[in-house]
């Protein structure tokens, strides 16, 4: 019993410095770094909603969480749908609830950052941010969600405690959290690497996967066009490299120090360029923070000033010649009590906390490593429980971008008429539309509704209702959906038929960009969705349906 209560004290309760400086192979560094990063990625994705969520699922808008909230009530009634579906919009939907959520999200991310009790600033964050992707539907399918409510889900732990607790010398990080924020990281690069192969996609087999892959993205960007037109060997490097990253070079991360640092000197260019060259929103900023708890303080204290180095270590908490925090893992600002009634009651809250980040943490690396196995094997006979439990909370997910590559660029467009013949177009904020406008750089900033309209092209209206529910708002002038565009080219009145087109388009060649100053030419396939327009009675009616499409995946 006393074997098991040490290992898992090893485990879980925080890393001993090690030899005779405090600083030596711990990380206290590079978490303080990471947990700022985390807070200023929290508050790219409220800042967004705040722009978005009320044409999002708001009242008024495309996917109202109203009705989403309330398919689950019917289907799954009780507290049951509380576990299902953990939102705080269960209490209310209104427009002013969501704000509210959104509001408190960004003072919170803040706090994050100004590392303000980090631990309940970290946990507003992730309620807030859960209440969005639990109530938003399609709108929150995204692999991105699932890594940051996994890795604000571990940073509970992982964070130091105190209200300002500065660097967290008195609560260093145990190695059980480090760990798995570490093999978030690595899953996330690795399980990308196996869907490659798993796929069976000629692309990757190919070496043909990178040809298209700047023009064909969910949101390109300017320098994603030039990359574009470097020759084919190039891109085909960059497949065996990509693969060589994924499904090789990240196993360094369980290789000495040294290698780790190599592995990290590796994959934070490469983050760089894919940040520069695609937008996808705040995935890669995360990944990229995520590998700063490669280095260790080692490290990282080089690259401080003398005085902020001396000042860490005389401020490093000691104990008859050993560090504060092997003596035990009891709150450093809890006021000093040596009487037994007190150390007792001390001794159990920290058994308490170690059993509760035990239960949880090694449920986190069970599923997580269960999905991984999952993927190689999947009649592996392991207990599937645990699995489905977390599932809704997002907080253990399996992961594999870019499995199969998009063959072409479709986007969709919507119009408006008052006679059916004459078609204005609904300018986007994002995606490109307009082929005189350059693609433009704006991550960690994630425009869910433009992304979304890209998946969307990829199919059939019938699988996509936000597409023609889109069309619905905008035939009654909805001010939340018509806030998702740039404009209104009917501010006076709704248009009297809306339909939705489906374009296919292309970067122009150098020659042609030269020629005319076009970023893009394109091409109309046909119509996309139903036209409709708004009856009397206040419902809709298709007045054409659409042909069926040339293949577009």
């Amino acid at each position: 019993m006393a074997n098991g209560l040490s290992i898992l004290q090893r485990l879980f309760d925080p890393e001993p410095a090690r030899e005779k400086d405090p600083l030596h192979a711990s990380h206290l560094i590079s978490r303080w770094i990471f947990l700022r990063a985390l807070g200023l990625i929290y508050f790219s994705a409220f800042y967004s909603l705040f722009f978005q969520i009320r044409g999002l699922i708001g009242p008024a808008g495309v996917l109202p969480a109203q009705r989403y909230l309330e398919a689950i009530d019917r289907s799954i009634p009780g507290l049951t749908r509380f576990w299902f579906a953990p939102t705080l919009f269960w209490f209310s939907t209104s427009n002013h609830a969501l704000m509210s959520v959104t509001v408190v999200g960004l003072i919170a991310s803040l706090l994050v950052v100004v590392n303000l009790w980090p631990r309940l600033s970290l946990f507003v964050c992730l309620l807030c941010f859960l209440s969005f992707v639990s109530a938003s539907g399609d709108f929150s399918n995204y692999q991105s969600d699932g890594m940051l409510l996994e890795a604000g889900f571990i940073s509970l732990f992982f964070a130091p405690r105190g209200l300002w607790p500065g660097l967290g010398a008195a609560s260093a990080p145990s190695r059980a959290t480090l760990f798995l924020l570490q093999w978030e990281w690595f899953r996330i690069y690795f399980e990308s690497g196996l869907v490659k192969l798993l796929s069976g996609d000629q692309e990757w087999r190919h070496f043909t996967a990178m040809d298209e892959y700047y023009q064909n993205g969910p949101l390109p960007t300017w320098i994603g066009w030039y990359m574009q037109h470097l020759p084919h060997w190039f891109h085909a490097s960059t497949v065996v490299a990509t693969l060589t990253l994924e499904l090789v070079i990240v196993f360094l991360l369980f290789f000495p120090r040294r290698f780790r640092i190599l592995c990290f000197l590796i994959v934070t260019p490469w983050e760089a360029v894919v940040i520069l060259t695609a937008n996808y929103t705040f995935l890669n900023y995360l990944v990229l923070a995520l590998g700063f708890l490669l280095l260790d303080d080692q490290l990282l204290v080089r690259f401080l000033p003398q005085k902020f180095r001396t000042g860490l270590r005389r401020n490093e908490p000691e104990q008859n010649g050993k560090p504060a925090q092997e003596e035990s893992s009891i709150d450093s600002d809890e006021p000093a009590d040596s009487s037994p009634v007190s150390t007792k009651r001390r001794l159990h809250l920290a058994a308490i906390r170690l059993a509760i980040s035990a239960v949880f943490l090694t449920w986190i690396f069970y599923v997580t490593t269960f999905e991984l196995i999952h993927m190689l094997w999947r009649e592996a006979p392991l207990p599937s429980a645990p699995v489905a439990a977390l599932e809704s909370f997002r907080i253990a997910n399996q992961y594999g971008l870019f499995a199969v590559m998009t063959r072409g660029r479709y986007e969709i467009e919507f119009q408006g008429s008052n006679d059916g013949q004459t078609w204005t177009a609904y300018p986007f904020r994002y995606k490109p539309q307009a082929l005189n406008e350059a693609p433009r750089i704006y991550a960690p900033y994630q425009p869910r509704f433009d992304w979304n309209l890209w998946f969307a092209s990829l199919g059939d209206w019938q699988q996509n209702s936000m597409v023609p529910l889109t069309e619905e708002r905008l035939l009654t002038n909805s001010t939340d959906t018509l806030s998702l565009f740039a404009g209104n080219p009917f501010p006076q009145s709704p248009p009297k038929y809306v339909r939705a087109v489906l374009w296919q388009y292309w970067f122009t060649s150098m020659a042609e960009k030269r020629t005319t100053g076009l970023w893009w030419k394109r091409q109309l396939l046909g119509l996309y969705a139903p036209v409709l327009t708004l009856k009397p009675n206040g419902g809709f009616d298709a007045v054409q349906w659409p042909e069926p499409l040339p293949p577009h995946e």
